[in-house]
């Protein structure tokens, strides 16, 4: 599967990829105009051939039998209930095709979890049509894609220890994560409830994050709940 190289921007790849050209792409969409505008940056591309387009998770099986893509570009809101464990199944049956992940969701920890599933891409759907063709490309290559506007997300996620929070952040992202609202963080840390907020901003912003579900998960992965 996928080299572990990160790349915040597609790469030129160009005839150095490891698979014959035309690369061929498997859609997996249930909108017939998803796929319609999906197809429509990747017929232009004289390297790609989309050579297969499916609805629904048993299709996708189906059809990666028998066509044998090289990468499988796949939204992840499929109606019939897909998910990241869906990559980890679709790479186990298929490891010669390569997981591009399309989803509307911005989260760098969602898309760290679908890296970690197997994907070698994640693509904002929102930016698909310019990002799409060299996603595919970089996936085939064995290099890893991720939207530009995650990428920062993921390399806090990835940076573990050296997450970049100070100290003082650190312990308010732990607080925040076992449930304490700012007011009881401030009395618990003797700080003004505008510092504990300002501190929150600041680890928000640092680690790309929106919700405190996902500082929780964080919080979680890096240990710090552990008494």
């Amino acid at each position: 599967m996928t080299a572990c190289v990160h790349l915040a921007a597609a790469p030129d790849v160009g005839r150095s990829a490891r698979w014959a050209f035309p690369l061929r792409v498997m859609l997996a969409d249930d909108h017939a105009m998803a796929r319609r505008s999906l197809r429509l940056p990747l017929d232009g591309e004289d390297d790609l051939e989309v050579i297969s387009e499916a609805t629904d998770l048993s299709t996708v099986t189906r059809h990666l039998r028998r066509y044998t893509p090289h990468v499988l570009v796949l939204d992840l809101q499929l109606s019939n209930g897909s998910s990241v464990e869906t990559i980890r199944r679709l790479c186990d049956q298929a490891p010669e095709t390569e997981v591009v992940v399309l989803s509307m969701n911005p989260s760098p920890l969602f898309a760290q979890q679908t890296l970690d599933a197997g994907a070698a891409a994640f693509v904002l759907k929102t930016r698909a049509d310019g990002e799409l063709p060299g996603a595919v490309r970089a996936a085939a290559a064995g290099i890893e894609y991720i939207s530009p506007e995650l990428a920062p997300g993921v390399d806090a996620l990835r940076r573990g220890g050296g997450h970049g929070l100070s100290p003082r952040e650190t312990e308010v992202l732990r607080l925040i994560a076992l449930g304490h609202t700012s007011a009881e963080i401030a009395a618990k840390l003797h700080l003004s409830p505008r510092t504990v907020e300002t501190h929150r901003a600041h680890i928000h912003r640092k680690l790309g994050m929106r919700t405190r579900a996902e500082l929780v998960q964080y919080a979680l992965g890096q240990r710090l709940l552990v008494p």
